[in-house]
């Protein structure tokens, strides 16, 4: 055990997730003692349905207190959420009314202390804090859940309030490794002339609507189609957000399907069952779905209300539609995007969401 003098300093490492944002959700923390990292304090709790950013914010909020309750004076706070960690540095507005109160108590606690500093780190150096904050989920699912184990629809038939956030959801253009169906992560392919052609068809079918923002993944694939986007609808800002980036399915980026088959025939079996399992040297479809959370958390936050477009990929897309409808694992295998397609989701200030379309190609065969 450390003696009380060093518990001084702490280190809060928080976390929360929602599944379906809005969804079953919970939080997790701990706190830690600064110069040995002895673990002094856990705290969890299922948060029944609300969204990923609030429980964010409650766990950033059960971390300080626990902080607060063994005497420390300096308090390092570290969160995957780059959210929260921005607004509570001060250098993001906070604009989604449902998360001022929450940031107004995590300032009073803050205030308790003599020093808290806030570090943005990746999800892989905060997993006890993520462990925790999963468990609650679960526990939240299991209340959400009737006795015969099915979802209760809450709300399903009431009329939703308030004015949503309205985002299409735009996959790019085709690309020579779209065309011949070959994994295609992080590598940087430009659009072919054709999936030129289809940014300007989804342009089209956009044109004349009122859009606040678009954002977008960083891959050209995707800035281009963004900025064909951008010109036929007044040309509003256009934000990259790098948690918008597909799936890095490393070994197998650039090969087919029957190749890798070959090849990884267990590890494949594996990745299509199991969402925590990754591709060799590549990323986890739970780590992209934990990125591409914080980037809708995000997006609602600095639009409140209208309409976003955000243009990214196959993987991030299926997340969001998946979280949106509230469907399981499955559903990211049997669901299909083609280049340029549009879906729809609305997100209610009361917490609803409603998918107005997925895969909207119409536009596509003109």
């Amino acid at each position: 055990m450390t003696s009380s003098a060093s518990r001084q300093r702490v280190v809060v490492e928080a976390d929360g997730g929602a599944r379906g944002n809005p969804g079953p959700a919970g939080y997790g923390a701990v706190v830690r003692d600064a110069g040995t990292g002895e673990l002094l304090a856990e705290r969890s709790a299922a948060l029944g349905t609300t969204t990923n950013n609030v429980a964010e914010y409650s766990g950033l909020i059960a971390g300080l207190e626990a902080a607060a309750a063994l005497g420390a004076r300096e308090v390092d706070v570290r969160m995957d959420s780059k959210l929260v960690v921005e607004q509570m540095s001060g250098r993001w507005q906070i604009k989604h009314p449902g998360l001022r109160p929450l940031a107004a108590q995590a300032a009073a606690l803050v205030r308790r202390f003599d020093t808290v500093r806030f570090e943005w780190i990746p999800r892989e150096r905060n997993k006890a804090a993520d462990a925790l904050a999963n468990k609650a989920m679960d526990a939240a699912g299991s209340k959400a859940a009737d006795p015969k184990g099915e979802p209760r629809p809450a709300g399903a038939w009431e009329p939703p309030a308030g004015v949503p956030t309205r985002m299409f959801l735009v996959r790019h253009g085709e690309t020579e490794l779209t065309a011949s169906r070959r994994y295609s992560g992080r590598g940087d392919v430009p659009l072919s002339d054709r999936g030129t052609a289809q940014a300007r068809a989804v342009a089209l079918r956009l044109s004349g609507t009122d859009v606040a923002g678009i954002v977008t993944s960083p891959l050209s694939r995707c800035t281009r189609t963004a900025d064909v986007i951008a010109q036929a609808v007044r040309e509003p800002p256009v934000l990259v957000d790098d948690d918008l980036v597909e799936c890095d399915f490393g070994e197998w980026e650039g090969l087919t399907f029957a190749e890798v088959r070959a090849k990884w025939p267990e590890q494949l079996d594996r990745w299509l069952a199991d969402p925590d399992q990754a591709p060799p040297g590549g990323e986890s479809f739970r780590a992209v779905d934990a990125r591409v959370r914080t980037a809708v958390g995000r997006i609602r936050d600095t639009h409140p209300e209208g309409v976003v477009v955000v243009v990214s990929h196959v993987s991030p897309i299926k997340l969001i539609l998946r979280d949106a409808l509230a469907a399981g694992t499955a559903f990211l295998h049997r669901m299909h995007l083609d280049p340029a397609g549009l879906s729809t989701v609305d997100y209610w200030p009361d917490g609803g969401v409603s998918v107005r379309s997925v895969n909207e190609t119409a536009h596509l065969t003109t």
